[in-house]
């Protein structure tokens, strides 16, 4: 397996693992506990690695949302809790599934140490949300440490993708429309707010894919052909527990 086959096969699972904790019934209870609604612990949380910031700034970083929206969120909820403490509180809540859901999984002292050589080799410069996660402390609980692992690997790639999407010259709004039009209004836009996308709009969007892959390739590359695979096992077992509990 080469780096690009790596990060075309670990890339998805990683997207679709890495937010498992957003909005668990223990996250929502753990937001209930600082005052907030599952929604605001998930802006003030994820965005929390930022610190004590403005609504655009968060915005910056995110992308995809209703300026609107996020700053509704962002500024009530920091009315109640400071970021800080809404991050750590979060990335507990990270950790807490990864404990309940991976310890049993084979391999993953493996999967920590190539998971952890991909962040190390990453050059945060630009990635905003990745730069800020990153600086979080890591669990000392291997399956905590693996879920954790997997929340910042998604943000690397989302970081990049941010930038990639910059460069082509497609925004934000433009992108999630395309690419998730079934969650157009979770993210504060209304269907007449996707009007008006384009031929070249949707051209545009595979060319920031295929930038976003190029842009996170150094630090994927920093792997072996055994620590590739160390990688890929750990996310299949991964994923295919997750995918068991799904409805």
């Amino acid at each position: 397996m080469t780096p690009e086959e790596l990060i075309t096969a670990a890339c998805p699972k990683i997207n679709e693992i890495g937010p498992a904790f957003y909005f668990t019934a223990e996250t929502k209870a753990r937001g209930k506990e600082l005052g907030l609604d599952n929604f605001r612990f998930y802006f003030l949380g994820r965005g929390g690695v930022l610190g004590d910031t403005s609504a655009e700034v968060v915005l910056s970083a995110f992308g995809y949302f209703n300026p609107g929206l996020l700053a509704t969120m962002w500024n009530s909820a920091k009315e109640t809790v400071a970021p800080g403490v809404a991050a750590e509180a979060f990335y507990d809540c990270c950790g807490a599934l990864g404990s309940s859901k991976f310890a049993g999984i084979d391999g993953l002292d493996a999967f920590n140490a190539a998971a952890e050589k991909v962040i190390s080799a990453a050059d945060p410069t630009g990635l905003t949300l990745f730069a800020g996660i990153a600086q979080m402390p890591m669990p000392s609980d291997p399956a905590a440490r693996a879920m954790h692992l997997i929340a910042v690997l998604r943000e690397f790639r989302g970081s990049a993708h941010i930038v990639a999407l910059a460069a082509t010259g497609i925004s934000h709004r433009a992108a999630h429309f395309i690419h998730r039009p079934e969650m157009i209004e979770s993210f504060g836009w209304s269907k007449e707010d996707a009007a008006g996308l384009t031929d070249a709009d949707r051209a545009k969007l595979p060319q920031a894919e295929a930038l976003t892959d190029k842009l996170v390739l150094g630090a994927f590359s920093a792997l072996d052909e055994p620590g590739r695979a160390a990688m890929m096992h750990g996310l299949d077992q991964m994923t295919a527990i997750m995918g068991a509990e799904q409805p």
